[in-house]
């Protein structure tokens, strides 16, 4: 399996501040985000809200005049999935800082953690310490909060875990419970086990891999997905799979199955280097002809989960029957 784009692409002068937020009343959300929101307009810098329906009406109240100078969204929409919200923040930071236009970008990003299975909080929250991969170049500075008052204990503890500094009010301190991704932290995982309904579609393959794209179609109709999903599946199973036989032994294995609200697909490859778990998080140069694959298949599943062990690595895709 490939490795490549193993380093952050470059996206401008700078690099990237990434603060939680742990706050526990209105007040102590505002003491935070509105100044942090209000110094960007004043710089000039592009300013982002990522924020629940709530807060972002807090915040329109507390900036005035200046909230509009801040491009809001609400975060219900923009936090679909990991890969496509990482994709969206860097499409954002691509284009607002591209030459004559601002030198920095700034933005208060709350991720929704209420609603989510096991697996969905511990993908997003290896999201979260893969920002610091994925910016580590570019001219961003983010907040993320976290509410005491409505998420769960272990949410909030990870919010210490994935961001180097903590806010606190206008100011910020190391966070003693950072821990980078590129550590041994617990970050590397197997992924997490599902329950299969029905049998498993199972086939070997090789360099040929058009009765992979033929089976997982047909599968992927039948246990559910709609077209434009069984179509996005196909993509990102023959991106997975072309690049084990590339990379690893030129040969692997396929297995897909419907576990609840999702189909989950998992290739399995012999050889080449360790795949890091953050394969696909990490964003190509534009000027490079090839490893944009893994990037973009980030994108198009739900949830990606990537493991080497003893030389055999599984990338398991996720998407939801929607």
């Amino acid at each position: 399996m490939s490795t490549a784009s193993t380093a952050p692409a470059p996206c401008g002068a700078g690099g990237l501040t990434h603060r939680g937020l742990v706050y526990g009343s209105d007040a102590e959300f505002l003491a935070t985000t509105a100044p942090f929101l209000r110094e960007g307009v004043e710089r000039g810098e592009a300013v982002l809200s990522v924020n629940t329906a709530a807060n972002t009406e807090l915040l329109r109240q507390a900036l005035g005049g200046t909230a509009r100078e801040v491009e809001f969204l609400f975060a219900e929409e923009f936090y679909e999935s990991p890969g496509n919200t990482l994709g969206a923040y860097r499409r954002y930071v691509d284009e607002h800082t591209r030459p004559g236009r601002h030198t920095r970008i700034r933005v208060v990003g709350e991720p929704v953690w209420r609603g989510l299975d096991a697996l969905e909080t511990a993908e997003w929250t290896r999201y979260e310490a893969a920002v610091n991969l994925t910016f580590a170049a570019c001219p961003a500075s983010i907040i993320c909060p976290y509410d005491t008052r409505v998420l769960p204990e272990g949410v909030v503890a990870d919010a210490r875990r994935t961001h180097p500094q903590l806010a606190v009010g206008a100011s910020a301190r190391p966070s003693a419970g950072y821990t980078a991704p590129t550590e041994d932290g617990g970050w590397r995982r197997a992924p997490m086990p599902v329950a299969a309904e029905g049998e498993d579609v199972s086939m070997r393959f090789g360099a040929d891999l058009t009765a992979v794209r033929q089976e997982v179609a047909k599968a992927a109709a039948g246990l559910g997905l709609s077209p434009e999903r069984a179509e996005r599946l196909v993509f990102a199973v023959n991106e997975v799979a072309t690049n084990a036989v590339q990379h690893g032994s030129g040969a692997g294995h396929l297995s897909l199955r419907r576990s609840g609200r999702r189909v989950v697909c998992d290739v399995t490859s012999r050889g080449g280097d360790e795949a890091h778990w953050y394969l696909g998080y990490l964003p190509p140069d534009p000027g490079q002809p090839r490893g944009h694959g893994m990037w973009v298949v980030r994108q198009l599943c739900d949830l990606l989960e990537v493991h080497t062990d003893r030389g055999r690595t599984t990338v398991r895709l996720h998407i939801g029957l929607g």
